[in-house]
């Protein structure tokens, strides 16, 4: 079954709590929340207290995807709001294998998150470890980009690895998806859409999100 998560960096941030709660109503799976320091994406987003805030609102599970250059530090935050997932780029840390399980350790899904020019051999060695990757399918640190055509391919290969290892490890798309290109993204592999314009800048967020599933 196809799940969608939101990306509440295209909400409108004067009407945040309005904007959740009627995302959440239309009948979203998760809240994707995009934590970028300034550093290793050229953008700054939400601090602690946003995030804190944003799950007093939500009565859906939290998908935290950390485009920070030290993931590690906000891990046991994130865990004492019980969020859901977790997703760090293979390129902040050094040890790539202990920080997954630095984040399963408490209790929470690890992912990694792939760039558009990352390639899959980063995360091979660890796919038997993670819970879902995290196919970025626009260059991370702005939202309303352009899809990446090439990012089909890239997604049918890991589906590929899935099933040649027979994995259970999700596949989330994140970048201009919407509901043109989703079909050829489910066939690709995709089991999670992250979707900020087409939802938070359709008429209607229901229509949206069903237009996906």
């Amino acid at each position: 079954m196809i799940k969608v998560s939101p990306s509440i960096l295209s909400a409108d941030f004067a009407n945040l709590e309005q904007d959740l709660t009627a995302v959440i109503k239309a009948g979203s799976d998760f809240l994707h929340i995009d934590v970028m320091d300034g550093h290793y994406v050229p953008n700054l987003t939400f601090g602690n207290p946003i995030i804190e805030r944003i799950n007093t609102i939500s009565t859906i599970p939290l998908d935290v995807h950390l485009m920070v250059t030290n993931p590690s530090d906000y891990y046991k935050f994130l865990a004492n709001l019980r969020v859901a997932m977790i997703s760090f780029h293979p390129a902040t840390v050094h040890h790539l294998h202990r920080e997954i399980y630095k984040i399963k350790e408490l209790g929470i899904k690890a992912g990694v998150a792939l760039n558009p020019g990352d390639s899959l051999t980063m995360i091979e060695e660890v796919l038997e470890d993670v819970d879902f990757v995290l196919i970025m399918s626009v260059n991370p640190g702005y939202g309303g980009q352009s899809f990446i055509e090439g990012t089909y391919q890239k997604i049918a290969r890991l589906d590929q690895l899935r099933e040649e290892r027979k994995l259970s490890f999700k596949i989330e798309v994140d970048g201009g998806v919407n509901g043109k290109n989703a079909p050829k993204l489910i066939q690709a592999g995709v089991n999670i859409f992250v979707a900020g314009s087409y939802i938070f800048k359709a008429d209607d967020y229901a229509s949206a999100i069903n237009s996906l599933k």
